[in-house]
């Protein structure tokens, strides 16, 4: 190692999370914090420019191609996806209720996780949701029943890739992420060498990596691969396993880039999707009433108490004038503790906690991520964990001022 990375390592201490945050308006974005290392074997540190892997944030920057492709007529958010597909997506319990892009995107299509949603080069989507356990036998799509659903997006993604012939990743380079200027990807295609040599390595509490240890390079593949199968990109046909590129949770984007998306939530979605498109994503499908819905851990927590299409709301309970949805007193989203409504998304994944919140009031928002965060760390006041209450207040109080 260079005697000069050798020096960098040692003035940064081995344990220390990297932590970024980045405040912004419609028009200017600063960052508040950049601090620890993204690479602790090399002493580079993290910045606003570091791409990390932004776990579920990742929900809502798929629906915003999503949107895209309502805007110019190409999906209907209340189509049967059946349609789309080709083939029969149905809950067995309930075969004759259509599942729509509304309800894929809105966590009420009575998909389960629990038999997996990363699906290999070499097997399906329909392969895999004929398996009895991805679905939930007790509450019909459609209905008053959330659950947090990471397979929603693999089918979402499969439907984009069916009606486009387009594979998801590049898809979504040209309808998202290359019109808003970013230098992101989808399980990092197409990003540059250039962008992996940035890359922030997520750790775990414990310092062992958890993910993108890249060491400077692009994955030789960047999908997950069937055993024994070649990773084989260019025989795959695209709407056959929209989960190749994670659309739940892989993009890698840096939190300047991710305050751009803010921004861009701030104007109302203004220069990139429609007014009606914005309202359509943003309103809120379905509301905590302390029974009717349950988080990504299987537990009713007060962590979502409001949600649209992709777009998780904070705060929508404590409205001016104290007045209370059902079920508020167990809502326990206000991240900011300050009462205000947001919109946007957090991310949870490999040790990474992570946010996008924008008041769209005000215009004003905040895009953050912090590493080596364990499974059972703390809560704080709310159902956010104490980490993420005091990044979120340190970037809140910090004198870098927008202008």
């Amino acid at each position: 190692m260079p005697l000069s990375a050798l020096l960098l390592a040692a003035a940064l201490p081995a344990s220390l999370p990297a932590t970024v945050a980045v405040r912004f308006d419609r028009r200017h974005a600063v960052a508040v914090l950049e601090e620890g290392a993204a690479d602790r074997a090399t002493g580079r540190r993290a910045t606003a420019a570091s791409p990390v892997r932004i776990a579920s944030i990742s929900k809502l920057v798929a629906a915003l191609g999503v949107m895209r492709l309502v805007d110019y007529g190409t999906l209907d958010l209340d189509r049967d996806v059946s349609d789309y597909l080709g083939w029969p997506l149905r809950n067995p319990a309930f075969p004759d209720t259509p599942i729509t892009l509304r309800l894929l995107l809105s966590h009420r299509s009575s998909l389960s996780d629990d038999a997996g949603y990363v699906i290999p080069l070499g097997e399906s989507l329909r392969q895999r949701v004929a398996d009895p356990r991805a679905w939930d036998r007790n509450h019909a799509p459609g209905s008053d029943w959330f659950h947090y659903t990471n397979l929603n997006f693999p089918v979402v993604a499969s439907v984009m890739e069916k009606v486009t012939g387009e594979r998801f990743d590049q898809l979504m380079h040209h309808l998202v992420l290359r019109p808003l200027g970013l230098s992101a990807c989808y399980n990092w295609s197409p990003c540059s060498t250039q962008e992996a040599a940035r890359a922030a390595v997520l750790y775990r509490a414990n310092g062992e990596v958890a993910k993108d240890d890249l060491h400077g390079a692009l994955p030789a593949c960047p999908v997950e691969v069937m055993p024994g199968r070649a990773c084989d990109l260019a025989a795959y046909r695209p709407g056959e396993n929209g989960a190749l590129f994670s659309p739940q949770g892989g993009l890698r984007i840096s939190m300047m880039d991710l305050a751009r998306i803010g921004q861009m939530l701030a104007r109302g979605g203004r220069g990139f999707i429609s007014a009606e498109a914005f309202a359509e994503m943003t309103r809120p499908l379905w509301r905590f009433d302390g029974t009717n819905g349950l988080g990504e851990n299987g537990e009713g927590d007060g962590f979502f108490c409001a949600y649209g299409l992709a777009v998780q709301t904070l705060a929508l309970h404590m409205k001016a004038g104290g007045g209370e949805t059902p079920g508020g007193t167990r809502c326990h989203d206000d991240l900011f503790g300050d009462t205000t409504m947001r919109i946007g998304h957090a991310g949870d994944a490999y040790g990474l906690k992570s946010g996008l919140w924008v008041d769209p009031v005000r215009g004003q928002g905040l895009a953050f991520f912090t590493t080596a965060v364990a499974d059972d760390a703390p809560k704080g006041r709310s159902a956010f964990t104490a980490r993420e209450e005091e990044v979120v207040a340190r970037a809140s109080a910090s004198r870098s001022a927008l202008p």
